[in-house]
């Protein structure tokens, strides 16, 4: 880990940023983690993932709004980070509906003086989380970053889109390696409140219906919280590096003749939301009442990751199935909260 000494993790009160600093952390690395713990989902969480990281020598917590231009400026400036992995964005694709705004503060402001942050302090590599929503309306399955990505069906997912083109704006001008990493559907222990596998875990405990979409119909490419990870920390040391043989005739949308590349991360395995639910139901050993209901606005039927370029460049392939992962999810939500 010696190539990123001090590494800057936004959004480290978040479900993968908590997990991507606990793992850097434990290989000795210097983490600076910077949240601004809002209440889009229950802040008691965040703050009981930031207390288990609290206690590590080499981590120092930052409570700044990346929308805070002279705060960002100014904690670039002092600390020197080797790599930036940018985590912290307004999420959710429902919520976009809800208050636009929280997206444009945080995932296109904010996201700028990130940017800047990498420019005028010699970042040596910016990782980004970029989000498997910015397929769209794509229907050639499986999804691949060398596919054309110009119709999104959520403003979550179009502020993602656009994080992607400043970076790239960033390593053109600038030369800063810059990689995006398209996630598909993370679950796991510590996972979002306000994601499936909680709803449902806590409704069918709690004897309440859960509300399937799609009439069950949808299909996602569920990817587990310790294969993320592992994705995360290798590509980290892996700065992107100009693709010699892209063209402007023919431009590839996942790589370019800048220090750019883009990576999806997911299991490579499309699972029907029954059977997903029906793996949750044999751990907990208990029926879900359904409340079935039609797609929701801004929501695909299905995600599937083409991984060909992770696992080549890389050597890492996630392969966690559900079976494994939905019963550690549940056994941390039991102890967690006690039931």
């Amino acid at each position: 880990m010696k190539e990123f000494e001090k590494v800057l993790v936004t959004g480290a009160a978040g479900f993968i940023g908590f997990h991507l600093s606990k793992r850097l952390l434990e290989e000795g690395c210097q983490v600076v983690g910077l949240d601004i713990i809002n209440d889009y989902y229950d802040p008691a969480i965040k703050e009981a993932r930031l207390e288990l990281l609290k206690p590590y020598e080499k981590f120092k917590f930052v409570k700044i709004d990346l929308a805070d231009k002279p705060a960002m400026d100014e904690l670039f400036a002092q600390e020197k980070f080797d790599v930036v992995v940018n985590l912290a964005a307004q999420a959710g694709v429902r919520y976009s509906l809800v208050n636009p705004q929280s997206y444009v503060d945080s995932n296109l402001v904010g996201f700028v003086n990130i940017l800047e942050g990498c420019r005028h302090n010699d970042v040596k590599h910016l990782v980004f989380a970029s989000s498997s929503s910015v397929y769209g309306s794509n229907t050639k399955m499986p999804f691949s970053v060398h596919d054309n990505v110009d119709h999104p069906v959520s403003l979550y997912a179009a502020s993602k889109k656009s994080n992607e083109l400043m970076a790239h704006t960033y390593a053109h001008l600038f030369g800063i390696p810059c990689t995006g990493l398209r996630f598909f559907t993370v679950y796991g222990p510590w996972g979002r409140p306000d994601m499936a596998l909680f709803l449902f875990t806590k409704a069918i405990l709690e004897d309440k219906p859960i509300n399937v979409f799609n009439y069950g119909k949808m299909q996602r490419d569920f990817t587990y919280i310790d294969d993320i990870i592992e994705g995360v920390v290798r590509v980290m040391a892996k700065p992107a590096a100009p693709n010699p043989e892209w063209s402007g005739d023919n431009p590839d949308p996942g790589s370019s003749y800048a220090p750019y590349k883009i990576y999806n991360i997911g299991n490579n395995q499309p699972v029907e939301l029954m059977h997903f639910i029906k793996v949750i139901e044999d751990t907990l050993g208990k029926k879900a009442k359904k409340n079935l209901l039609p797609l929701q606005p801004g929501d695909v039927p299905a995600t599937y990751a083409d991984i060909d370029d992770l696992v080549k460049d890389t050597g890492f392939k996630p392969s966690t199935p559900l079976e494994i992962g939905i019963p550690k999810f549940i056994e941390w939500y039991r102890d967690y909260f006690k039931v």
